[in-house]
């Protein structure tokens, strides 16, 4: 068997039926092959799409998403969305082509050092010298992006081996990983000290979503009356609408979480790591307070300052082992719970959903409608100030509905992973939320939801600037508007209907729920236009400059 069937084969064998890439000269083998093949090829318009794309899909049914790149600029363009599914933990394998083996140091066409360019962004990477060794690269690539903390795997194919001759008994071999340690002495110390807390809170990260654990963590939380606070990647961990659930922390995020985080005496973290935009001086709690951290990599424990316990282990394992330890356990904390909902109550911001120019939180507020109908939607969202309002005012029910670059802040995410989680979610709706400095980066594969049918909808909240960098210039650089304003910006709707899609402009709130409607009932790709006020910021906002006081906004907290 060739060494580019056997690759597909393997994957077959492996359930893999959707992957994403474009094709160059090293790669055709492959891609001669996918005539032959089970597997569903998407063929993308940018190779950076391929990846967000093969990212969106494993966010979006957890299964390991895959692409595909030929040599040189193919593999440097799939650099970017490699690092956001690192970034994020994101189970992915990302195939690049390669000049044959004997040209390998010499210069040849289109020759790159993918294997040293992938390996400060990926869990582990391969460079297939010896055909032999594909086999090897595979299973383990397959074992590795998913086992522990999950994240993409890079496999480098020189055409020559793709070309050569394989022995298929290498397929029955058995190629095993280093299972990861785990440790979890310290559930005793952690449940004594849930007890003892008077202030507890829970910061539950996407390290929740990727474990699947959303059950046990509203159970634990429900049992120990405990609050639970979501940064951006933890959202749809616990329900928004659900009591405990306070919402998202962060430089955007909301006051009551904020509050309960900086007066809490125990924070219980589980898959979050202590990031910048969750965890600064603005937003830290007294040096008194404890933390019980759960994460399954030991690298992120301890970058709080605080006495701690680390668990070292599975989210889902620690979480039951939490709630077995306290059975019985009653929470007694009257002025804690009194001053959680009191919290909740006073998070509230007005808003004109009438005015016009269109407040972006109308949007929001008319896409919670629809999602409320129909609760199986998915949505993505681009990166800036689109993203920071979904954040904000979206009412999510699940794991995997939100999904988004966190880490990494990838501008142009939103439409490419949008596809990917309609290929791996088809009976399910999807749209993604995006700006038009973000969609203009990769709006060309609007063609790839058209021709490979694989129909989302995109809605563009176009305000016609950089806004979330604009926001910053106007709050902290006296409004010295330094190459934020997106001059020439094209008529999107001509240029989603350029591309076979339905396109529609709302410019004024009374039209905004009935586009949307009309295009997810279209059952066709549609870009949905909504003409926003440019002065609209996302607040709060906690400036990154610690001598700058909390900006509230239209939050009268």
């Amino acid at each position: 068997m060739k060494g580019s069937r056997a690759l597909l084969k393997m994957l077959e064998d492996k359930g893999v039926e959707t992957m994403f890439g474009y094709p160059g000269g090293v790669v055709i083998p492959v891609y001669d092959e996918i005539l032959e093949s089970s597997i569903r090829h998407v063929l993308v318009r940018h190779e950076q799409c391929a990846a967000h794309m093969a990212d969106g899909f494993a966010r979006a049914s957890g299964f390991p998403g895959v692409c595909l790149a030929t040599s040189g600029p193919g593999a440097t363009n799939l650099v970017t969305g490699i690092a956001t599914a690192y970034a994020d933990s994101i189970p992915m394998i990302a195939f690049t082509g390669q000049v044959g083996t004997g040209s390998l140091g010499l210069g040849a066409f289109q020759e790159v050092d993918a294997y040293s360019l992938m390996m400060p962004i990926t869990k582990h990477n391969f460079r297939v010298l010896e055909l032999n060794r594909l086999p090897h690269a595979i299973m383990e690539a397959w074992e590795v992006c998913q086992t522990g903390r999950p994240g993409p795997v890079h496999i480098d194919l020189p055409v020559d081996q793709i070309n050569a001759e394989i022995d298929e008994s290498l397929f029955d071999e058995k190629y095993g990983i280093k299972i990861p340690e785990e440790d979890y002495s310290g559930i005793d110390q952690a449940a004594q000290w849930i007890r003892e807390a008077q202030k507890p809170v829970m910061l539950v990260g996407g390290g929740v979503i990727g474990a699947n654990a959303s059950p046990e963590i509203i159970k634990l939380a429900e049992m120990a009356n405990i609050p639970v606070i979501t940064p951006l990647m933890g959202i749809g961990a616990i329900p928004t609408s659900h009591p405990l659930c306070m919402g998202s922390l962060g430089m955007h995020g909301r006051m009551c979480s904020l509050h309960a985080f900086r007066d809490s005496d125990l924070i219980i973290a589980i898959g979050s790591k202590f990031s910048d935009r969750t965890y600064s001086p603005q937003t830290s709690p007294s040096k008194t307070s404890r933390v019980i951290h759960v994460d399954i990599d030991p690298t992120e424990f301890d970058k709080h300052g605080r006495e701690s316990v680390n668990i070292r282990g599975d989210a889902k394992k620690a979480a039951r082992m939490l709630i077995e330890k306290l059975g019985g356990y009653s929470s007694n904390r009257p002025a804690w719970d009194l001053n959680i909902q009191d919290l909740k109550k006073r998070c509230k911001c007005n808003f004109d959903y009438d005015a016009n120019p269109i407040v972006p939180q109308k949007v929001m507020y008319e896409i919670n409608k629809i999602t409320r109908e129909d609760r199986d939607i998915i949505i993505t969202t681009d990166v800036g100030q689109n993203q920071m309002w979904a954040m904000h005012y979206l009412e999510i029910d699940r794991p995997r509905q939100l999904i988004s670059s966190g880490g990494f802040g990838t501008m142009g995410f939103g439409l490419p992973s949008a596809i990917g989680a309609k290929a791996a979610c088809p009976d399910k709706k999807v749209m993604t939320i995006t700006g038009d400095g973000g969609l203009q980066m990769v709006m060309q594969d609007i063609a790839t939801s058209v021709a490979e049918d694989l129909p989302v909808v995109i809605c563009l909240l176009n305000n016609g600037w950089l806004g979330m960098v604009r926001q910053w210039q106007k709050l902290f650089w006296d409004k010295r508007y330094s190459n934020t304003k997106l001059g020439a910006d094209p008529d999107f709707v001509k240029i989603a209907q350029a591309f076979g899609a339905k396109g529609i402009r709302v410019e004024r709130p009374g039209e905004i729920h009935d586009a949307l409607k009309g295009a997810f009932d279209s059952g066709e790709t549609c870009l949905v236009e909504v003409i926003v006020d440019c002065e609209e910021d996302i607040t709060p906002m906690i400036p990154a400059n610690p001598a700058v006081p909390l900006i509230k906004g239209r939050c009268k907290f």
